[in-house]
């Protein structure tokens, strides 16, 4: 079935598109499915993995691509076997995973437990990666977006379009693990990190329930910021000599949103309590991350990961964040401007998600 619209958008050719070389031109979706669904973007987010994939930064991406996983937009094409109620018109996002094993070639023990973005079989990136079908994934710097429905999720009523887009990422990225972790009543937060993530990770541990939030950041310049999103204290580990003795055993849980191996990861773990938990999600591009060994074993801390969420629980956040009136911090540009943005996003500029528009 041919359609009368055309998947056009912002593609890096090689690993210099990261400098703000990305060309407009046209690709070629996966092919179509009945289980899929087309949707016009209107709103599109800037992720810091974006930026890693433009420069092969995580390793070699498969070019030309196009990246933005944090996609908004109106179903305008929905297959007879689609997922989820979607009909023509729904307004509906796709965040940084579009498909997996499940129901395929019968369900891995991750996506039969609702575990699909650990798939162990075929877990499939929004862009730079291969369906299923043997399509490629192009992302959301575009006009149009097609995903397999299981990873289309409806946008709540309430959330604006700007607001749900970096929800998709770099909202579940940070609420996932709080969840899974315990955040809550009772529970003492810190979030390391006060950017597109960490700003996140601060708005959905309030809303969570958890008794303090702190932000830790290197300089001191976001502290203001970060108690207008909720924290109840901040650190500044380049100003303040004694942070590590002044917050010893404060926490129960840390949330670390930082790409970086220099950072003061033992520091970090020893503001636990005993028995508590940290979680990395930063992924660095600058070399391994040192492991706090001594640290971890006196104070029988629990050291982990996490990456993005389930549909379902990507549903369950944006639930919450209408409950709770979270508002994601964002500055809309459009997107014929994305490769100043992204240059704009990779100087920090961001305060603290830039989301891209199609204006027409």
């Amino acid at each position: 079935m041919a359609t009368d619209y055309k998947f056009e958008g912002w593609m890096g050719l090689d690993n210099t598109a990261a400098e703000g070389n990305m060309v407009w031109q046209e690709f070629e979706p996966k092919p179509w499915e009945e289980t899929d669904v087309d949707i016009k973007i209107t709103h599109c987010g800037i992720c810091g993995s974006d930026m890693h994939t433009l420069r092969s930064g995580w390793g070699p991406t498969t070019y030309p691509c196009c990246v933005g996983h944090e996609i908004v937009g109106i179903a305008v094409r929905v297959g007879s076997k689609a997922e989820g109620g979607i009909k023509v018109g729904d307004r509906v996002g796709v965040g940084a995973q579009s498909d997996s094993c499940l129901g395929r070639k019968g369900d891995c023990e991750e996506c039969a437990a609702g575990l699909e973005q650990h798939c162990s079989t075929h877990m499939v990136g929004t862009y730079n990666s291969t369906y299923m079908n043997g399509g490629k994934s192009y992302g959301g710097y575009a006009l149009y977006n097609r995903s397999p429905s299981h990873f289309v999720v409806k946008i709540p009523d309430a959330i604006p379009s700007a607001e749900a887009a970096p929800m998709l990422c770099g909202g579940i990225t940070t609420y996932s693990p709080l969840r899974q972790n315990g955040c809550g009543p009772g529970k003492k937060v810190g979030i390391v990190g006060v950017g597109g993530l960490g700003h996140f990770g601060i708005m959905f541990a309030k809303a969570l329930g958890a008794d303090k939030v702190v932000a830790i950041s290197r300089k001191s310049d976001k502290k203001e910021d970060a108690l207008k999103l909720g924290a109840d204290q901040y650190i500044a580990t380049d100003d303040d000599a004694d942070w590590v003795s002044n917050n010893s055993r404060s926490l129960d849980l840390i949330i670390s949103t930082v790409s970086s191996s220099k950072m003061p990861i033992a520091g970090y773990v020893s503001l636990l309590r005993t028995g508590g938990t940290f979680v990395q999600m930063g992924a660095p591009e600058d070399g391994a991350l040192s492991i706090p060994a001594f640290i971890l074993i006196m104070n029988r801390i629990k050291f982990g990961g996490s990456l993005i969420g389930s549909p379902d629980e990507i549903r369950e956040m944006l639930q919450l964040a209408a409950d709770k009136k979270v508002h994601s911090w964002v500055e809309e540009r459009p997107m014929k401007d994305a490769n100043k943005t992204i240059l704009d996003m990779d100087a920090g500029k961001a305060r603290y998600r830039y989301v891209l528009v199609n204006e027409q």
